[in-house]
């Protein structure tokens, strides 16, 4: 499987990324500049945090102009995989790929720390290496991780069990319902607030995110290599 992770100006957790699916998975992965125009050789997109374009206007809505951002919904409507983390999910809800806005802290404060998080929905190309109700330990490195939806959205989202992933026992930011990570109608489009690339060694911490990646990799097979 091969797998693109875009560079914005300001990104940088990219490397994060590349580190997690080339070393710790041994899949094929390039970094993909803003700019470029083609993402038809991937198999696989992920959209990294950081603070793309110094996180001006808002958080993502600079990076939802870059000409690349065309091609990850052309990648989302063909049924690929899309993830994005921190930042990436800032610009996947900019972009429409993703409903509902991440909006300031309640505290008002950036914050960097670990978490626990309820896998909510295991039943996705995300987290079906997880447990149903499993709780693990993720990262957090945020200041506009609030999420926000008005109550029609957020009860489709839960009819349509799109909840993957909620903050157990603290909620940091203040998010809505505490939901830490949704997924689109489809399924193949993940948003999510803490950061499971940081979270893939034991040496570093933990391994409780590398599922994530490993989910995506096992689906793509059953679905390409298996048939």
């Amino acid at each position: 499987m091969k797998f693109a992770v875009l560079v914005f100006p300001g990104s940088n957790c990219d490397i994060d990324m590349y580190h997690a699916i080339k070393d710790e998975l041994g899949e094929e992965v390039d970094y993909v500049w803003h700019s470029q125009t083609d993402l038809s050789s991937f198999d696989g997109i992920l959209v990294p945090g950081g603070f793309s374009y110094g996180d001006y206007l808002r958080c993502g809505a600079m990076a939802n102009q870059s000409n690349i951002m065309a091609e990850v919904k052309k990648a989302a409507d063909a049924g690929k995989p899309v993830l994005g983390v921190c930042n990436g999910f800032q610009i996947l809800t900019e972009a429409g790929l993703l409903p509902g806005a991440l909006l300031r802290n309640k505290n008002l404060k950036f914050m960097c720390r670990t978490v626990q998080l309820k896998v909510e929905n295991n039943n996705t190309l995300f987290t079906n290496q997880y447990e149903q109700g499993q709780v693990i330990d993720i990262p957090i490195a945020h200041g506009e991780g609030n999420y926000y939806c008005d109550e029609e959205t957020l009860q489709k989202l839960k009819d349509n069990n799109q909840i993957v992933f909620t903050y157990s026992g603290e909620n940091p930011n203040g998010s809505l319902e505490d939901i830490a990570g949704i997924v689109n109608e489809r399924g193949n489009v993940l948003g999510m607030m803490p950061h499971p690339e940081r979270a893939v060694d034991t040496l570093v911490g933990g391994a409780d995110g590398l599922a994530v990646f490993k989910s995506i990799v096992k689906q793509w097979r059953e679905n390409h290599v298996n048939n």
